[in-house]
């Protein structure tokens, strides 16, 4: 997949392609949103990876949207992009999967003075708890919430989930090495389940200073093409 994105500011990474693996282990199909689309990557190769899926998107700064709507018809794939704020967003029809690689950098940390990275990086934009309550209006019954997170605020993920009626149901933890702790959490989320957690066991990105043999084969499922310019 050919993916434009910006020439300076914010690119995904790593993040966005483990989560898009992750979201496809459990088969997506009917309506779909993205929130926080960036450049559209994770919505765009769920959605080239199953047929079943209608997608929508929802992206608050318009240089992104913009990228996003080019990169959905340079690779063909029907997609229907709102520009707001996610918070102000409102679908009587309801969604079967919402996905999100959301801002998720605490603002106690120092903040880039660059609007782009701001708005994609930093957790004051989306805050948990009205995050968790706009996702819990936008999702049909017994339906999936998939993101990704700060792993270390796992603790609070899952109380403000509980808030909700949201059920982390599957869980995966990404580490850089062996030795290292969590950096990332993956987190599949029911609406209204009662099932006990299932955590996965955890994703290695490195091995010595080579990424490992499952990144290698995540990258290759991916296939994904970067190319930064100006629009």
């Amino acid at each position: 997949m050919l993916l434009y994105q910006p020439q300076v500011g914010y690119c995904y990474n790593s993040d966005s392609i483990f989560l898009y693996d992750f979201i496809n282990s459990f088969n997506p199909k009917g309506r779909v949103l993205d929130v926080g689309a960036g450049c559209g990557v994770i919505g765009l190769l769920v959605a080239r990876d199953n047929p079943k899926v209608v997608l929508e998107a929802i992206e608050k700064q318009d240089a992104f949207a913009e990228y996003a709507s080019i990169n959905a018809r340079v690779n063909k794939i029907a997609y229907k992009i709102h520009k707001k704020d996610f918070l102000d967003f409102e679908d009587d029809k309801k969604f079967d999967y919402i996905i999100s690689n959301p801002p998720f950098y605490s603002d106690n940390i120092s903040v880039s003075k660059n609007e782009m990275l701001f708005n994609a990086r930093y957790n004051i934009n989306l805050p948990l708890r009205p995050f968790f309550k706009k996702v819990s209006q936008l999702l049909k019954p017994r339906s999936h919430f998939i993101f990704c997170y700060d792993a270390s605020q796992f603790g609070l993920i899952c109380a403000e989930l509980e808030r909700f009626k949201l059920r982390a149901v599957n869980v995966r933890f990404v580490h850089p090495k062996i030795n290292k702790g969590a950096s990332l959490v993956m987190i599949h989320v029911r609406n209204g389940s009662s099932s006990l957690m299932n955590i996965q066991k955890p994703l290695l990105s490195f091995e010595r200073d080579e990424f490992t043999q499952e990144v290698k084969e995540i990258y290759k499922r991916a296939s994904s093409q970067s190319i930064k310019c100006h629009i």
